[in-house]
C-alpha cells in the first residue's frame, strides 16, 4: 500500500506533533525515486543545482527554465514526499508580482507541492504576494547563497540574532509554511525555532531545528570538494562508482566482458 502523500499541512502538523522532518536536494528523476523510496519527509530541487550539476562556483547563473526542466523530472519520481522548487535569482526580486508570475509557472508546469525563495523581512510583501495566489512558501534565512557577493563570500556563520529573528518573524508572518535556517549559530536557531510556530529547517544551524536538510550528493559522498564542519557524509557512492567502472574497463580490456551470460546467440 502506497504511503499517504505529504502535503504542506501534513508537513506542519507532522512538526507540531514533535517529529524531526527529514529534507534532501535531488535534481533528477532516478535520485529523487531513490530518496522518495527511502521515505524522506520533503524533497528539495535546489538552484544549488548550478553547483552541482553544472559545475558554477554560485547559485546564480541558474534560470527559472532550468529550475522548471529540473523539477519536472523529481515530481516525476515521487509518490510521497512533498517537493519544494527553489525560485532563482532574479525570478522573485524584481516585485512581487514577477514572482508571482515566476512561482506560478514553478507549480504549473512541475506539479510541485510548494515553492522556497531567499529572504526574510526584505521578501515579506513577495512572499505575502505569492501566499495570496495559493502557492505555498518556504522562506530561506541566514546565510542565502544567492546574496553571496553582498555578504562578502559562502560559509559564512550567521549571528547577528535580532536580524535573524525578524527575518524569520517576518516570514512566518507574510505566510511561510515553514522556513530554512542557513549557516546560523545554533543557540539563535533554537531561540528561532522556540520562538516561531511554523518549522524550522536546519543547514549548519544545529541539532535544535524542526528538521534538517542537506544536499544530496554531498551527503551521499558523490562530490569531493565541499567539506564543511556541518556536512556528515552517510555514503561512499563516488568511491563505489569509481570502483565498478575501473572493473567494467578491466573486464572490457581483457576480453572477460561481454562472455556467453552477456551475450545472444
Amino acid at each position: 500500500m502506497t504511503a499517504r502523500k505529504i502535503t504542506v499541512p501534513a508537513f506542519r502538523e507532522a512538526a507540531a506533533a514533535g517529529r524531526k522532518l527529514t529534507m534532501l536536494t535531488a535534481y533528477d528523476h532516478m535520485w529523487a525515486g531513490i530518496m522518495d523510496e527511502a521515505g524522506v519527509d520533503s524533497i528539495l530541487v535546489g538552484d544549488s543545482l548550478g553547483m552541482v550539476v553544472q559545475g558554477h562556483a554560485t547559485t546564480l547563473p541558474v534560470t527559472l527554465e532550468q529550475m522548471i526542466y529540473h523539477a519536472e523530472m523529481v515530481v516525476r519520481a515521487v509518490r510521497r514526499a512533498l517537493v519544494v522548487v527553489d525560485m532563482p535569482f532574479l525570478s522573485f526580486q524584481i516585485s512581487p508580482r514577477r514572482a508571482v508570475a515566476s512561482a506560478g509557472r514553478i507549480l504549473k508546469e512541475t506539479g510541485a507541492d510548494a515553492v522556497k525563495l531567499e529572504g526574510g523581512a526584505a521578501q515579506a510583501d513577495t512572499i505575502r504576494a505569492i501566499c495570496a495566489a495559493g502557492i505555498p512558501v518556504m522562506a530561506h534565512v541566514g546565510m542565502r547563497p544567492q546574496a553571496v557577493h553582498q555578504i562578502g563570500g559562502m560559509g559564512r556563520i550567521q549571528r547577528n540574532a535580532d536580524d535573524l529573528l525578524a527575518d524569520a518573524t517576518a516570514a512566518q508572518d507574510a505566510g511561510a509554511f515553514a522556513v530554512v535556517l542557513e549557516l546560523v549559530a545554533q543557540a539563535i536557531a533554537a531561540d528561532i525555532t522556540r520562538s516561531l510556530v511554523i518549522p524550522t529547517i536546519g543547514i549548519g544551524a544545529g541539532p535544535h531545528c524542526t528538521g534538517q536538510v542537506l544536499v544530496g550528493p554531498d551527503m551521499l559522498g558523490l562530490t569531493t570538494d565541499f567539506r564543511p564542519r556541518f556536512l556528515k557524509v552517510f555514503g561512499d557512492l563516488r568511491a563505489a562508482a569509481g570502483q565498478a567502472v575501473r572493473e567494467f574497463i578491466r573486464e572490457v580490456r581483457e576480453g572477460e566482458f561481454p562472455d556467453d551470460a552477456h551475450s545472444h546467440s
